[in-house]
């Protein structure tokens, strides 16, 4: 069985932002050789995310708005968390959408459903942040 792992590193410059990363996982991939088995994405940050929907922006904001009512950033006071920090919020939110991803490689491609695609999730953007995407199989 072959083994694969790699680290992704992101910095975004807004503190809610959420980035397509099929094409690099597809790339990694390729030069996994794996042809068959299973990939592994999971964000290494607990304010950050790694889930699969649909790369469409509407949605993106749709998620964006439901996501602040369900765990809204101000105030930060309505937080025990926020004692020094203000990203009790990106927590909760972190956990709505969740840490990691598992997706089946068949012939060596990601074995999606119809429009499925791969996110990176920041919820407290602003600084270095990594996913790890690990790949094993045939």
């Amino acid at each position: 069985m072959k083994s694969f792992t790699k680290e992704l590193w992101f910095n975004t410059s807004k503190a809610r932002e959420f980035i397509n990363i099929t094409p690099t996982i597809e790339q990694l991939l390729k030069e996994s050789g794996v042809q068959e088995g299973l990939v592994l994405v999971n964000a290494m940050h607990i304010t950050a995310s790694v889930f699969i929907n649909d790369d469409e922006s509407g949605l993106h904001h749709d998620f964006d708005v439901w996501l602040e009512k369900l765990a809204p950033h101000e105030p930060v006071s309505y937080y025990r968390h926020n004692y020094g920090e203000t990203n009790a919020d990106a927590h909760m939110k972190r956990q709505i959408m969740g840490r990691e991803v598992v997706v089946a490689v068949t012939q060596g491609k990601l074995h999606f459903g119809p429009w499925e695609q791969i996110f990176y999730g920041e919820f407290d953007g602003g600084r270095k942040k990594r996913v790890l995407v690990k790949i094993i199989g045939e």
